[in-house]
């Protein structure tokens, strides 16, 4: 009871503190504001609606169960999850966060995993996407494109990390699907397929529908959150919050012989991993393996921005939020000891050449190339795809309250 009351009352006073600041300082809290809002519009809105509304239509199709039975035998004894894992695994390294919640959300929904299952799943399926880690960070923030081989490595390897440690989570009280015990067979695989695409006999258009909907009504809520945190972060730097923070890491800083002037950064990378990465890279009195270490921990740990998007989305089912929570963890302690072994190796053997043979990757984000033309292309078209989206959005909102 005392513990209830507590937290109302905490819950209470920093509500009554957020308020309060958003009068104190309302140029800044306005100019946070429209940063947020133009990280959603111009990049998060338009990269991640295709991936959500194509995702919901194979969920429908039934193409998603499909590629469970194929992938069984892999996922079932890597990380202890059914194999339409997978799927989610692969949508959310390719879209970033927070996809692999969704993903993971409607599957149980869908009743394709045991809650045990879904937050293991959970813990390692939420990433960065390719695109903001080698455009984003290492182009636009570093200006080494040679970085971001070093940050995605550590971060994806770091993911598997974790979910290699998450499949002894949890007590198994449910016994193994059929399709788990068995090997590799493409006619079971093509079965499931057929038998989910009858269960769920929506009609294409309104099976579109529901997907367009479902996805734009996420990115909505994740918009919301997107520019709530921008705000927030910028309000506990002006009340001197992130520097007394800053004040308790840079102990830690000082015991892993790392400038003190990284606390401010890491801080805000804690609350919002864009704004985190940006601070870091401008620390001169830090080496670059440092930056990168300190990066890789923030991009891994992915803000309270992003994990309050995945709470949200967590909501909705049974699965809990904490082992998300503790998994994030996990994965910034591993991607920053996977940068540091890998600085030599990877990073240095890279630039010590010009033009290596198996760079591939890093070359794509050369200045100049297809990759980082695409993402400033992102920035230039991101507002109309996200305008447009919605006034569909719209249109099938109103057609379908005015036939209800």
């Amino acid at each position: 009871m005392f513990r209830s009351k507590l937290k109302t009352v905490l819950l209470s006073t920093s509500v009554t503190i957020l308020a309060v600041s958003l009068i104190l300082f309302p140029q800044e809290s306005l100019k946070a504001s429209v940063r947020g809002l133009d990280m959603w519009w111009e990049i998060v809105f338009p990269s991640l609606l295709p991936f959500f509304i194509v995702s919901e239509m194979l969920i429908g199709f039934g193409v998603v169960r499909f590629i469970g039975v194929l992938l069984e035998p892999l996922m079932r004894p890597l990380f202890k999850v059914p194999g339409v894992g997978g799927f989610v695994w692969a949508m959310g390294m390719a879209s970033g966060f927070p996809a692999g919640a969704k993903f993971t959300a409607r599957l149980r929904q869908e009743g394709q995993l045991t809650q045990i299952e879904a937050e293991r799943l959970v813990s390692f399926t939420n990433s960065s996407n390719p695109l903001f880690i080698f455009g984003a960070v290492s182009v636009g923030f570093f200006h080494n494109p040679r970085l971001g081989l070093l940050l995605g490595l550590a971060h994806y390897l770091g993911n598997i990390c974790v979910g290699i440690i998450m499949r002894f989570y949890g007590n198994e009280s449910q016994v193994e699907t059929r399709e788990g015990r068995k090997k590799f067979k493409l006619r079971a695989a093509v079965s499931a397929l057929h038998q989910t695409r009858l269960t769920d006999n929506r009609p294409i258009g309104k099976l579109l529908g529901d997907a367009v909907n479902s996805s734009i009504q996420t990115l909505l809520m994740v918009g919301g959150f997107i520019i709530l945190f921008s705000v927030v972060n910028k309000l506990l730097y002006h009340l001197h919050i992130t520097a007394a923070l800053g004040k308790s890491v840079e102990m830690g800083l000082s015991f892993l012989s790392f400038p003190e002037m990284l606390s401010i950064p890491f801080i805000s990378g804690l609350f919002e991993i864009t704004l985190g990465s940006d601070l870091t890279s401008r620390v001169e009195a830090a080496t670059l393996l440092q930056q990168a270490m300190i990066t890789s921990f923030i991009l891994a740990f992915s803000g309270f921005s992003v994990q309050a998007q995945v709470a949200s989305i967590l909501a909705q089912t049974d699965i809990r939020f904490q082992p998300f929570f503790i998994a994030r963890i996990m994965h910034g302690i591993f991607a920053s000891l996977l940068a540091l072994i890998l600085w030599k190796p990877i990073y240095l053997r890279f630039s010590s050449y010009e033009q290596p043979s198996n760079a591939i990757p890093v070359v794509f984000f050369e200045d100049g190339s297809w990759a980082n033309h695409f993402y400033h292309k992102m920035l230039e078209l991101g507002p109309l795809i996200t305008i447009f989206s919605l006034l569909v959005y719209v249109f099938i909102l109103f057609h379908r309250l005015k036939k209800s």
